[in-house]
């Protein structure tokens, strides 16, 4: 069961960044990483106000370095968004590129148990692409290459939940002799 939520969760991910990503790329960006900003502020307003307003001394024993750096990087995140969204670009880029080679991973990986078309390759192959186009020119037109990300994530979360439907679920179940002792007890556990 927890392939499958980590599945779902990486599936619906993508599908509302590219969502968010395809109708509004010109604020998008700027939003995601002022999110990300806000991120950073309150738990390190968080540790800062419990180290400030600790009523006992042992509590104040160092002073919350982290809490404050939090703070300070998610101020400049969310006063200063244009700068990180070229970074945020990269890393997206770098994502679906990672993503794209994962999936590509999955199909070699399933050919052990289940014949792949050649056409199923393709998809995954240009996500991988798309994430490589975005690494190499992260500053090019901001908006077209955020839309050209969201049309990717799309198609990413289509193309995983298809490729789970097809092959994924036809993997067979391991048994106790390909089993060690401990994957052994696990699936007495789920009977």
């Amino acid at each position: 069961m927890k392939k499958i939520n980590g599945f779902l969760m990486r599936s619906v991910t993508a599908l509302i960044i590219g969502l968010v990503l395809v109708v509004w790329p010109d604020v998008a960006i700027d939003y995601l990483v002022i999110t990300i900003g806000v991120l950073f502020i309150l738990p390190g307003l968080l540790v800062t106000l419990g180290y400030l307003t600790a009523k006992h001394p042992e509590m104040k024993r160092r002073f919350p370095i982290e809490g404050v750096g939090s703070v300070l990087f998610g101020l400049w995140l969310v006063i200063m968004p244009g700068f990180f969204a070229d970074v945020l670009m990269l890393l997206l880029g770098f994502i679906l590129m990672m993503g794209g080679i994962q999936q590509l991973s999955s199909l070699f990986l399933a050919r052990k148990w289940v014949s792949v078309p050649a056409g199923y390759y393709i998809i995954p192959l240009l996500i991988a692409l798309a994430g490589l186009f975005v690494v190499v020119n992260p500053t090019g037109v901001r908006n077209t290459a955020f839309v050209i990300i969201g049309i990717t994530c799309l198609v990413y979360a289509l193309s995983d939940l298809l490729n789970w439907f097809r092959f994924m679920r036809q993997k067979p179940k391991p048994t106790p002799s390909d089993t060690s002792i401990e994957d052994a007890q696990i699936i007495e556990d789920d009977k």
